[in-house]
């Protein structure tokens, strides 16, 4: 299933005048503008990689107004933006909450930005176990790993500690645009486009 907002792939016949989101991929951003689950997740990376094939040296922009979705979608365009050659730019516009704070962080170092009446939200990976003793149990313990591995991420790209993020992540943890700066969530909070670097 796609989404039918987003393009899947740049029409060379179509007038780009059309089609807002291709204009947008034809100056290298993508837009993650809903919850994080498997069809955005090919989607956008699928645009990553489109684009790093186009020039693998052009910073790509990522700009993000989502509540945050599934862990392992959200993954999957967490490791294609460390994959590919390109840097990623990223800015929130909105609300970067749970894995859309996550990608958010993940951006290129000196380019994660975010507008100043957004709102940045980081908690804990959400889970809903069911099912025989014996398969809560090893969804517990996957849990665990996500739980652990998010919280290493985040620290490697905040600056912060392990220790920091897993006791600030226990329960949703509110950030306005500065604090998210101080935190280390982003580099800076940006009014004009001309303030970019």
């Amino acid at each position: 299933m796609t989404h039918p907002d987003l393009p899947q792939a740049l029409d060379a016949g179509a007038d780009p005048r059309s089609d807002i989101f291709t204009r947008l991929l034809k100056n290298r951003v993508v837009i993650l503008g809903t919850d994080v689950n498997d069809d955005i997740a090919n989607q956008l990376c699928a645009q990553l990689l489109y684009l790093e094939g186009e020039d693998p040296n052009a910073d790509i922009w990522l700009y993000i107004n989502s509540p945050g979705g599934s862990v392992t979608a959200g993954m999957a365009i967490y490791d294609t933006m460390q994959f590919v050659s390109c840097d990623v730019a990223t800015v929130c516009m909105g609300l970067a909450a749970s894995m859309g704070q996550f990608l958010l962080t993940a951006g290129a170092p000196g380019k994660r930005y975010t507008l100043p009446n957004a709102r940045i939200m980081m908690h804990q990976p959400l889970a809903g176990l069911r099912g025989q003793a014996a398969d809560i149990a090893i969804q517990a313990e996957q849990l665990r790993f996500t739980k652990r591995r998010m919280a290493e991420l985040i620290a490697h790209h905040s600056g912060r500690t392990i220790e920091d993020i897993q006791a600030d992540s226990e329960r949703d943890r509110w950030f306005a645009a500065e604090e998210a700066k101080e935190y280390g969530l982003v580099d800076k909070v940006i009014v004009r486009r001309g303030e970019i670097r």
